[in-house]
């Protein structure tokens, strides 16, 4: 036996656990190992939820990280933003550049709770400076599990695979009922207008979704219309605390958990 794993014949090891733990022949390779990498990602959800836990209701924006100061989209990130912690909610981005920036920054903007989800990447610099709660993850899947864990709804502005792929975990997520529903808001009717078309025509058309998987989201132009598309996900009041996190539990009807 080695633990819960039953091993027979020329399977079973000549070394001992404790052999292993005890040997002194100096080699770092256990520290890369697979059941070692299984506790550093342990450790990354224990931290996430650690972390997080008292946040209290959120939206994930996503974006772009390429699209800077000076566009349409960012500006348009830091209204939303603002609008999002003015109904009592947090901001959760993935704490980079570009739209990521702009939503942390629309937060702060209305004194609110900005958070920042890192991810660690070759050419990323680390969180921007308008993240006031930030945490840097090594891999994908956990950080993404915090997304959509503590969020009540998503906001998803112009962006590339990153955002893409944001966007389609969440749709999967809440059409197989993994999820509670929450709203998930396309902004920016020209840019996702022919990915939209696509779907409706090709996917529906094929018979490979439904056409109520249509419904599970919404697209809009405006901060104001992404706002009203996010309401029914969030908090009724509109001044419910959002300054600080808080240690009442906010979201009793399951949404936005995962």
């Amino acid at each position: 036996m080695k633990g819960p794993v039953m091993l027979r014949g020329s399977q079973i090891p000549s070394w001992t656990a404790d052999q292993r733990l005890l040997d002194r022949d100096g080699s770092s390779d256990w520290a890369h190992s697979d059941p070692w990498r299984v506790l550093r990602i342990q450790a990354e959800f224990v931290e996430g939820f650690g972390t997080l836990a008292e946040l209290g209701p959120a939206v994930s924006l996503f974006g772009s990280a390429r699209l800077r100061e000076g566009t349409e989209e960012y500006a348009l990130a830091i209204d939303i933003a603002r609008g999002i912690v003015e109904t009592g909610c947090a901001v959760i981005t993935g704490g980079g550049p570009g739209i990521m920036e702009a939503g942390n920054r629309g937060a702060v903007d209305a004194d609110g709770v900005s958070v920042g989800l890192g991810i660690e990447l070759p050419f990323e610099v680390g969180l921007n400076e308008s993240v006031n709660l930030g945490i840097e993850f090594r891999y994908f899947f956990v950080r993404k599990t915090m997304f959509v864990k503590y969020a009540r709804g998503f906001v998803v502005l112009p962006g590339g695979f990153g955002t893409l792929d944001e966007l389609f975990e969440a749709l999967t997520l809440v059409q197989t009922g993994t999820i509670t529903r929450f709203p998930i808001v396309l902004v920016g009717t020209e840019f996702w207008g022919g990915l939209v078309d696509w779907m409706r025509t090709t996917l529906v058309g094929r018979g490979v979704i439904a056409p109520t998987d249509m419904d599970l989201f919404q697209l809009v132009d405006t901060a104001d219309e992404a706002l009203a598309a996010l309401a029914p996900g969030l908090p009724r009041a509109p001044d419910a605390a959002a300054a600080a996190p808080t240690g009442e539990d906010t979201r009793a009807d399951g949404t936005g958990t995962a």
